[in-house]
Order: structure tokens, then sequence, then C-alpha cells
């Protein structure tokens, strides 16, 4: 079960949890680790990004505005919420202002129905979540 005092990314209690509860109640992973929760963070985000990328070709506006839409909350209120500015020095404050700014650009390829913009979202989280994975819990795992 998780915990509210678990530490987050740079060692504060995360102000994200509800963010890793709700993903942990869709998907049943509710014992999951900080990391694995964060891990799962990225992969929705990206899902997000690709359930946007094919309405938007589909022409279902109404499903891409709900994706870019989660996809915007993931970063918000799970990702950047999450960062300890204080204690995360210029790489906390580097990722807030990244994740502040793909979700400007988020939001703009949801006003212009610009794939451009979601493929330049994409480019720029791709390497956070390669390094995040990078960083698995004992044996490569994510969730031990």
């Amino acid at each position: 079960m998780l915990s509210r005092s678990l530490p987050g990314p740079f060692g504060r209690p995360p102000a994200f949890a509800g963010a890793y509860r709700q993903i942990a109640a869709e998907t049943g992973v509710v014992d999951a680790t900080p990391h694995r929760l964060v891990t799962m963070l990225y992969d929705g985000f990206f899902e997000a990004i690709a359930e946007a990328r094919g309405a938007l070709r589909a022409g279902d506006h109404e499903r891409k505005g709900k994706a870019i839409g989660r996809a915007v909350r993931i970063v918000e209120e799970g990702l950047r919420s999450g960062l300890n500015r204080d204690a995360g020095g210029a790489l906390a404050e580097n990722l807030n202002n990244l994740y502040s700014y793909v979700a400007v650009r988020l939001t703009q390829a949801n006003l212009r129905n610009d794939e451009t913009a979601l493929d330049e979202c994409q480019r720029l989280v791709q390497p956070l979540r390669d390094a995040w994975k990078s960083i698995a819990g004992p044996g490569g795992r994510t969730d031990a």
C-alpha cells in the first residue's frame, strides 16, 4: 500500500500522491514502489500522446482533447508537482521549467491541432523516461 510518508523525488513526500493513487487504482498496482509509480506516470504520458496523435489523425477532436488533457494532468499534477525545487536545486528547477514548457506546448497542440507539437513534447520527455528507467531498483526491476 502506498504510504503518504514515502519520499518523492529529491527526498520530499510526494505532492503527486493523488496522481499515484489514481494510477494505482486504475491499474491495480496498489503496492508499487515510488520509483515504479513515476515510471507509470511517464508511461501514461506516452500513452496519452499516442492516443492524441491517433485521434488527431482520425479527426476525433473530442478524444484528442481528452488525451491531451490527460497528458497535461500527468505532467502538471504528477511529474511537475512532485519536484522539490528547494532540495533538488538546479536540476529540479530545470525539470520544473521543462515540464511547464511541455504543458504549454501540449495546450497549443490541442488548440492548433498541431501534431508537430505532440512530437516535440514526446522528444523532450523521452530522455527523462529513459533515464528514470535506467535507475531501476535491484536487478533492474522498477517494482521491487
